[in-house]
């Protein structure tokens, strides 16, 4: 199975009892895998109940998928336990490395674009596809830095990754808004590159603003409501595409779900419109 094309949003512990009573009208779920790989307790029941009800999608945020060593065979096997136990319509990972030998670093960082970290994330995401025994989606990420050893622009990066793979995408509009005014560069332009066949999960998240002497610099932290300027691009790919499953993500300084869902229901309008443009065409 695969992600209805409807918009979801990220669980929460703290709104699982609001979700209980409403039973609120959403394409998934999504949650963070690491999150859920002890045996059992009240985090399993809960999700086993959303379970029961919505479809689901696991984000993962631990492989590593960019480091140069090889990937945690007992990370792999904790993800192989949760894909069994739930069977999720979807499986992603971040374009990102966060481990460096037996070190884990809470943050996921970027990678120099070369024909050698190429071949590491193939033969990486190849293994996880392999264990996991499922498609699993390649995320593009948010950064801050450049590196001058990049030869291969990001989006042919991804590209060229899901060619070989058979790997899927997941297209991160807030991701792409903040890594172009942090680089000076036009999203419109990085998005008409990026691969949009192989997408299939979009997300959409809030980000802060700091203001700096050389200009802005966003952070993308999940902390606030999707900024206008990235629904408006948000809304450019789904016209160009047609509906695609779409995630509100909000992690930090989270809201009452009233608010997530607020904001769902405005990716559903968009959803909607473009399903409407296609039935009159």
């Amino acid at each position: 199975m695969t992600l209805a094309a409807r918009a979801g949003v990220g669980f929460k512990p703290e709104h699982f009892a609001d979700i209980h009573a409403s039973r609120p009208d959403l394409g998934f779920f999504e949650v963070h895998a690491e999150n859920y790989m002890g045996e059992g307790g009240p985090p399993h029941r809960q999700l086993a109940a959303l379970r029961e009800s919505h479809q689901l999608s696991l984000h993962g945020v631990g492989l590593s998928i960019g480091g140069p060593g090889r990937l945690d065979p007992d990370h792999l096997l904790r993800l192989r336990a949760l894909v069994d136990r739930y069977r999720p319509e979807s499986f992603s990972e971040h374009l990102a490395w966060s481990s460096h030998d037996s070190e884990y670093l809470n943050d996921l960082l970027p990678l120099p674009y070369t024909p050698q970290t190429l071949a590491t994330v193939v033969a990486h995401v190849d293994e996880v596809q392999d264990r996991l025994g499922c498609r699993m989606l390649l995320e593009n990420p948010s950064t801050y830095v450049l590196f001058e050893g990049s030869t291969i622009p990001e989006t042919e990066f991804l590209a060229e990754v899901a060619r070989r793979t058979g790997c899927g995408l997941l297209l991160d509009v807030n991701n792409v808004f903040v890594s172009a005014i942090n680089h000076r560069t036009d999203p419109r332009a990085y998005l008409a590159a990026f691969p949009l066949g192989p997408v299939g999960e979009i997300h959409l998240g809030g980000h802060a603003v700091e203001t700096l002497p050389s200009g802005p610099l966003l952070i993308d932290d999940h902390g606030s409501p999707v900024a206008d300027p990235v629904w408006t691009l948000y809304a450019e790919v789904i016209a160009a595409t047609g509906p695609l499953p779409t995630l509100i993500e909000w992690d930090n300084d989270v809201p009452a779900f009233g608010v997530l869902m607020r904001e769902a229901r405005r990716a559903a309008r968009i959803l909607d419109a473009a399903r409407g443009a296609a039935d009159a065409a």
